[in-house]
């Protein structure tokens, strides 16, 4: 099924669903938490807070590997809502190309952090709660690698996000669609669109 085809029993009129919906603002939470953690650790002096610090950013990043995952194979499952009608084809077209954009930097981003700590040789917890398997063995050279790697994704997938968060915003405040609203539960924020959710999901 292609990524953006709706399943037909879950068809949306005018938006996505709860469980859609649920899973793209934690995300969005974890994306500003891993900004503001990362960006803070590296500044730090050497001291066992910084350590805590990246076990905090390594396990949030774990955590979004999971929820994008569980994301995408819910997508697949239950479809998206149809394109709009008012907004031009190429729009929509750039928006499927930022969208997989996304999906690519947010699956890219964890990985490239596992197997950087990976390579460094220390062991990696879910916030202390089980260890999680190396990807690869110690490797100076790989380490520093996706050492720079990561930190290049990082900042792809910041600008990505500024774009998509911009365009949504474009599109609410000046071609007055439903291209925010319908991210966001009935009723949060006026939309031009009249149709009913018939979503369950």
């Amino acid at each position: 099924m292609p990524i953006d085809s709706p399943a037909p029993r879950l068809r949306n009129v005018d938006r996505w669903g709860a469980v859609s919906q649920l899973f793209h603002w934690l995300i969005v939470v974890g994306i500003l938490a891993m900004a503001i953690i990362g960006l803070t650790m590296v500044e730090m002096p050497s001291s066992p807070d910084k350590v805590r610090m990246f076990a905090l950013h390594k396990s949030i990043g774990l955590t979004i590997l999971a929820l994008v995952t569980l994301r995408l194979l819910w997508r697949l499952y239950a479809g998206t809502p149809p394109a709009i009608p008012t907004v031009p084809r190429w729009q929509h077209r750039i928006a499927n190309v930022s969208h997989i954009g996304l999906y690519v930097l947010l699956f890219a981003m964890p990985i490239s952090g596992w197997v950087m700590n990976s390579a460094s040789g220390f062991p990696l917890w879910w916030f202390g709660l089980f260890r999680v398997p190396a990807l690869v063995g110690r490797d100076r050279d790989l380490h520093e690698l996706t050492e720079t790697v990561h930190e290049t994704l990082f900042w792809l997938l910041i600008l990505l996000v500024l774009v998509h968060a911009g365009a949504a915003f474009y599109h609410h405040l000046f071609q007055r669609d439903a291209t925010l609203a319908r991210m966001l539960p009935r009723g949060w924020l006026p939309a031009p669109s009249a149709d009913e959710d018939v979503r369950h999901g």
